[in-house]
């Protein structure tokens, strides 16, 4: 299956691209892209993969489905476009920013930048029909992120593994926490994050004492 992932990505888990689950998932994926309107566009689906290389992991974020409305998700767990609306979720992130780390609201929900410097901001499934969340769900995308986190736990260590709600918590098992950091916490969404349990968690500062205590340079949140 020719997958256009970066280079390091497919040291490690190119096998899954070979597995029959996978030619399923591309075969539905591209009738669905062919047939009615998804995102994030197609060239931006792996974005998670092709900013953040296998060797650059330092942080994990886990998202559970790519925003549905025109223009918002760019293949990053949270992130929406320069320009577009953020997303109650989003802003509940960067309130949480502010009050721990005293770091001003961006004018941008894009959160490129932190992939950049070595934030795997990764969707449990990597595609959706357009206003029609989950709607890409159990069709194979789970399998393959699983398999991404779980390559991530077994191959390196010192990594923040950041997991806000149930869904993204059911992926500490597959990390060693001797080995690791785990933070986990409410989700941010404004019904989740209203019952206590996402601010105050201090996630953010949390993972960069972690970083520069195992001698890893600290993200710029």
């Amino acid at each position: 299956m020719n997958v256009q992932i970066e280079e390091s990505w497919k040291q490690h888990i190119g096998a899954e691209f070979g597995k029959p689950y996978f030619g399923q998932l591309v075969n539905f994926v591209r009738q669905e892209y062919a047939t009615t309107a998804c995102y994030p566009p197609g060239r931006e689906i792996f974005n998670a993969f092709n900013l953040c290389p296998f060797d650059r992991v330092k942080v994990v974020i886990i998202g559970q489905d790519p925003y549905h409305e025109p223009g918002q998700a760019e293949g990053l767990c949270f992130s929406v476009k320069d320009g577009v609306m953020m997303p109650p979720s989003l802003i509940n992130i960067f309130k949480e920013i502010n009050d721990d780390l005293g770091a001003v609201m961006p004018r941008s929900g894009s959160l490129r930048r932190w992939a950049e410097q070595g934030v795997l901001l990764l969707n449990a499934t990597l595609t959706v029909r357009a206003h029609q969340a989950g709607s890409h769900q159990r069709r194979g995308w789970e399998e393959f992120t699983d398999a991404v986190i779980q390559a991530v736990a077994r191959e390196k260590e010192h990594v923040v593994y950041m997991l806000w709600g149930g869904f993204a918590k059911t992926k500490a098992a597959f990390v060693n926490q001797t080995a690791n950091l785990v933070l986990q916490s409410a989700h941010p969404s404004p019904l989740s994050a209203n019952r206590g349990g996402w601010f105050g968690n201090h996630h953010f500062s949390r993972c960069n004492q972690y970083l520069q205590q195992t001698g890893q340079e600290p993200i710029q949140w």
